[in-house]
């Protein structure tokens, strides 16, 4: 993939169809006099739905297809003809794809699984015909109902990547580096920071034919959350993640002082993210011999830890086992359905983002006012 062509953040107008007018037709032929009323229900508007597709890995379809419109349904006609159903709007997205309200940061729906589906915007319903009116004191009624009006809104589609682990530390730590051996994805690795722009999925194999994701964000630095660096934009990324895995070189100045300050990061952008389990890798040891290993030893965090070289290949089994026993170790349990719910889906601060001017949304020519005659079509959806 192209680096320009991951898209992890979205904004698009999208609007549902609105419900067709009912029929005020009345029966007219020519050995039925009087025929009565017989003038059909109009048809329900389209819906927008998202629909989960896993073959989908960035939201790029849709930075330039911004204005999305289901189709409005048809009017009723004579002989109690319904009208056509408006054709709904299907937007395929990436699993792990958030949606929010664009104007208030309201959370309205999460797709996990390929092929779920969320209705985004209901589409109006038809209104009736008179046909269904008709009382032995009113036999010709001569109004019906317009249809239910479209919802518009404005849609902010937010993708958290999927994954098992997900790779912290500061740039140039090594993590790219790492998730290449540890798996075959092909990230790009050299000699400078903020090397990653992107994050990076990898597949670790593991034994018996088992197996867990990895996840790779963009280096992150001290004074991230007030936007130095890449700032925290990334660190969505690994909310879902089950498990953090700290990289921090053997060359630093002070591992333990690294590691505080990421981990300080991490709280600035969601407190939350401190209850996951965490594991600390030292990167490039291939450096340091088993002495000084065991002194450096003294002085690291309360986590688990391991020594690694990715070059060389050093510790990276020991690794692996460490990550697979602190996915399934017997102890952990699963984070409750409530507490996930507060941590991935906590409502945007609009306030920040800046997605420039609101484009001019292009307007409907069917999209008119209809009149609604003697209030009759408030008060009887009202009463359903």
């Amino acid at each position: 993939m192209a680096d320009t062509n991951f898209v992890d953040y979205v904004k698009i107008f999208c609007r549902s169809g609105k419900g067709g007018r009912g029929s005020t037709h009345f029966r007219r032929e020519k050995y039925i006099p009087k025929g009565g009323p017989d003038g059909g229900d109009g048809g329900n508007g389209g819906n927008i739905i998202l629909r989960g597709n896993r073959n989908y890995w960035t939201l790029l379809h849709l930075r330039y297809k911004r204005h999305i419109f289901a189709g409005h349904g048809e009017s009723g006609s004579k002989q109690q003809s319904s009208g056509k159903r408006g054709e709904n709007k299907i937007i395929e997205v990436p699993c792990g794809t958030v949606a929010y309200d664009a104007h208030t940061g309201e959370y309205l729906c999460d797709i996990t699984d390929d092929g779920q589906e969320v209705v985004l915007l209901k589409g109006g319903r038809g209104g009736r015909g008179n046909s269904h009116f008709k009382t032995a004191t009113n036999q010709a009624p001569r109004y019906a109902q317009p249809g239910e009006p479209m919802e518009e809104r404005w849609i902010i589609l937010e993708l958290k990547l999927l994954a098992d682990v997900g790779l912290v530390g500061f740039p140039n730590a090594g993590k790219s580096t790492l998730l290449s051996v540890v798996s075959a994805a092909k990230p790009k690795i050299a000699n400078y920071p903020f090397t990653t722009l992107e994050p990076n999925l990898g597949i670790v194999s593991y034994r018996d034919h088992r197996s867990f994701v990895m996840a790779d964000i963009p280096g992150i630095i001290e004074g991230a959350s007030e936007g130095k660096g890449l700032g925290l934009r990334f660190l969505r990324h690994i909310e879902r993640n089950a498990l953090l895995l700290f990289v921090v070189p053997a060359d630093a100045d002070d591992i333990r002082k690294e590691y505080d300050v990421l981990l300080n990061e991490l709280a600035e952008y969601n407190p939350e993210l401190l209850d996951k389990r965490r594991v600390l890798a030292i990167s490039k040891s291939d450096m340091l011999d088993d002495e000084l290993i065991a002194e450096m030893s003294l002085d690291l965090p309360e986590v688990p830890h391991v020594f690694i070289s990715s070059i060389v290949g050093l510790g990276i089994s020991t690794l692996k086992d460490l990550l697979w026993r602190e996915l399934n170790t017997d102890d952990y349990l699963p984070i409750p359905t409530s507490e996930r719910d507060s941590l991935v889906h906590r409502n945007l601060d609009v306030k920040i983002l800046d997605f420039g001017e609101e484009e001019e949304i292009p307007q409907d020519e069917d999209i008119e006012d209809e009149e609604e005659e003697d209030g009759f079509w408030e008060d009887e959806f009202n009463d359903e």
